[in-house]
């Protein structure tokens, strides 16, 4: 088996379902929802906060073309409830952390989000009645028809003014907003180092709200099978196990009346996690009308609809001692989660990374979920980790110039040094491998650091500035520790894998079969994956967090050793012999493995960001991006690198473009393209990337995870380099998206004064 092994892992193959993907042949959701289904179109709330008094539907049941027209208190007649969205699934708030102790008074507050609004809207956009047309324009037509007589309520969208005294109340049961108020760490050893510290410096970081922009909007269509009381239901997601069982859950049935199918997904990014209101509301709507129904978002509802990311405020202190060692890290975070708890996920996350790769002996977090009138927010890629990576490296820029010691220099004093291996961050994480300062000292050397000065004459000479930084990320992904695999080798050749995780662009297709064909020593080309239908997919935790594979890679090296053995039991070379000789006797041969535990690793790497500032406009050009990471082994080298791009130009799009804004006093927030920037191509560079492999013992195949890699450390680095261009401004920082107008109204500022 040793000359095989490598024979497809660790190869650039082009994924084999861009085929079918990029000529047409892609099953999105709304591609295959039936001709024939009716159409599903809500009316949503145009208040961030009201009492609904009451709703009348009369002349909307009676337009043409109208089929149904169901409220809130009809799916209740019905025996529905809400969604049990689970925020915690996977030890997101983990008391038995080393590092945890409970805030006395301040127990997890979980409010469940009503499919439609019940008595209360509370953001703008939240389903309040939903119509069911023969055609889609026949139910839009019948939402002008719908009158709602709303008592208008004060409203609170930012997680700073939420938690003020006196600030409107969400829920009478989540007393200050909070659904939870937490600590981990060592908050007394914390403190007395900040104390003691020569140097202590402290800053307030905005992580701004963003929207996920799938490629393909979100949609769904669903059926009721009247003979067998099942609800099928199509929608895209990153995974069918969780969405089936909220749908089962809201619709108050058993699992085994809900089959749950999830096609090809056009982007996920985290905020297809969570199941949304919608293919819930469609599967109930089919069993009432006893005929398909399908929905699909338009653009301006998936702005006010899915599920945002980031907005979380990150206020950091670092102490430091006068040659420049971290002493202690102390955080006070603020995460915004909406007017319903989907997700902890990306808070939790914070608390896991806080020190990141550096050795600091002293640590404490503070962090607090706080409602909101607002969409409720979810994982978003990096989840939590691009938070905090971008404060603790924007602290060790303003450190270095504090006192006046060289970035890279601070940083390599800092990091932790293999002899530290196995190390215990004060978070109570435990890193086992991660060549930290060779990473650097690797981006530093490719990215051309020493020729820099050079390089900011010449934009000098022309009228510009000249901005260059390093930052070093580690990564902490754990994501749902359950998964199931199958593996079946037919007489054919063939070999069918079965998996409970789901891509939604991350190339499993490609990725499972090579491991596979290595470990089974079968053509790459015979390997088939089967996903996304609860029909047959019976667990697993979906694709986020770096999981995938990870978590079925353990699973595939035990299950093909499994099958290997057999086929030695049976005494013939191969598995395909094997598989032929069970097939005469008539029976399969196949391997299945479960896994219910977390598996961690720690993906890590240096990203060095070059960048021109025109000083007369503004104007922002990345011109240099360079990034070494360390993904563990690589199954793909192509993939991880489209991986890493795609990360990137999420990672400049906070940094420099990305901000849905919501209006402090009405609540309206940013509804369409023509307000909410996302980076152009001509606004991304080529991309200079480098992988390097320091494989984990933490699992068979020695993998980290490179999903997640790009977008990690850029928005920090992205900033400092900026921040780096304006310091002959005496710029020291600035806040997210830092757009053009920002950077010359900063410029101006210091002309002025």
């Amino acid at each position: 088996m040793t000359t095989t092994l490598t024979k497809m892992m660790g190869r650039s193959i082009p994924r084999r379902e861009d085929q079918r993907l990029i000529t047409g042949q892609g099953r999105y959701t709304d591609d295959i929802a039936p001709r024939n289904a009716v159409h599903a179109c809500f009316l949503r709330s145009i208040h961030a906060h009201a009492r609904i008094v009451s709703i009348d539907v009369s002349a909307a049941l009676q337009a043409p073309g109208v089929l149904t027209v169901l409220t809130a208190d009809d799916y209740a007649a019905d025996g529905h409830g809400p969604i049990k969205h689970l925020p915690n699934p996977a030890d997101a708030i983990d008391t038995s952390h080393p590092a945890f102790e409970p805030r006395p008074g301040h127990p997890v507050i979980e409010p469940l989000q009503p499919p439609l609004a019940t008595g209360v809207v509370r953001y703008v956009g939240e389903a309040v009645v939903m119509v069911v047309g023969a055609t889609a324009a026949a139910a839009r037509d019948a939402l002008e028809l719908i009158d709602v007589t709303y008592e208008p309520l004060d409203a609170v969208t930012q997680s700073r003014d939420a938690i003020l005294p006196g600030a409107p109340q969400l829920f009478a049961e989540a007393h200050g907003n909070l659904a939870f108020d937490l600590d981990y760490g060592d908050a007394e050893g914390t403190e007395a180092a900040i104390a003691a510290a020569d140097v202590v410096l402290s800053h307030e970081f905005v992580n701004q709200r963003v929207i996920a922009a799938h490629m393909e909007p979100r949609a769904a269509f669903a059926r009721y099978d009247a003979a067998n009381g099942v609800y099928e239901i199509t929608a895209g997601g990153q995974g069918v196990v969780r969405h089936r069982a909220a749908a089962a859950g809201a619709l108050g049935v058993p699992l085994a009346r809900v089959r749950y199918v999830t096609p090809d997904v056009g982007g996920g990014f985290g905020a297809r996690n969570n199941i949304h209101v919608e293919p819930i509301l469609c599967a109930w709507a089919a069993r009432r009308l006893g005929q398909t129904v399908r929905w699909a978002a338009d653009r301006s509802e998936g702005f006010t609809t899915d599920y945002h990311g980031r907005d979380i405020v990150v206020r950091a202190t670092m102490a430091l001692s006068h040659d420049g060692l971290i002493q202690a890290m102390r955080y006070d975070d603020l995460g915004n989660v909406g007017a319903y708890t989907v997700s902890f996920a990306s808070l939790q996350n914070i608390v896991r990374v806080a020190t990141g790769p550096y050795h600091v002996p002293h640590g404490h977090v503070r962090v607090r979920a706080v409602l909101t009138n607002t969409t409720p927010t979810a994982p978003y890629r990096g989840a939590g980790r691009p938070e905090i990576v971008h404060a603790f490296e924007r602290l060790l820029d303003m450190a270095a110039e504090k006192l006046k010691i060289d970035r890279v220099a601070l940083r390599e004093r800092n990091l932790i040094r293999p002899h530290m291996f196995p190390y215990h961050s004060p978070l109570g994480l435990i890193y086992d491998c991660g060549d930290f300062v060779g990473n650097m000292q690797r981006v530093i050397a490719r990215a051309d650091w020493a020729g820099f000065p050079a390089r900011r004459a010449v934009s000098e000479g022309n009228g510009l500035l000249r901005g260059i930084a390093v930052a070093n990320y580690l990564e902490t992904p754990v994501g749902a520790p359950r998964e199931r695999v199958s593996v079946t080798v037919e007489p054919d050749g063939n070999v069918v894998i079965v998996s409970g995780t789901q891509s939604n662009g991350q190339g499993h297709e490609t990725t499972f079969a090579q491991v596979v064909a290595d470990l089974l020593e079968v053509p790459f080309h015979k390997i088939v994956l089967r996903t996304g239908d609860t029909d047959f997919v019976e667990s697993g935790g979906g694709s986020h967090s770096n999981r995938s594979m990870r978590l079925v890679g353990t699973l595939l090296v035990e299950i093909c050793e499994t099958l290997r053995a057999r086929a030695r039991e049976l005494g013939v070379s191969g598995v395909v012999a094997a598989a032929e000789l069970l097939a005469k006797r008539e029976e399969t041969f196949s391997a299945t493995a479960d896994i219910s535990r977390r598996i961690p690793a720690f993906p890590t790497g240096s990203a060095v960001c070059e960048l021109e500032v025109d000083p007369r406009t503004g104007a922002i050009a990345i011109a240099r991006y360079t990034s070494v990471d360390d993904a563990g082994r690589v199954i793909n080298p192509m993939i991880v690198d489209g991986q890493t791009h795609g990360g990137i130009a999420q990672g400049i799009g906070q940094a420099l473009f990305e901000h849905l804004a919501y209006d402090p006093d009405s609540g309206q927030p940013v509804v369409s393209f023509m307000s909410y920037a996302a980076p152009r191509a001509f606004q991304v560079p080529a991309y200079d990337l480098e992988l390097t492999e320091d494989r984990t013992s933490g699992n068979p195949l020695g993998i980290k995870g490179g999903g997640e890699a790009g977008v990690t450390p850029s928005p920090a680095v992205i900033v400092n380099a900026l921040c780096d261009a304006l310091k002959p401004y005496g710029v020291e920082d600035l806040e997210m998206p830092v757009t053009t107008e920002k950077v010359w109204r900063s410029i101006q500022q210091r002309i002025v004064a």
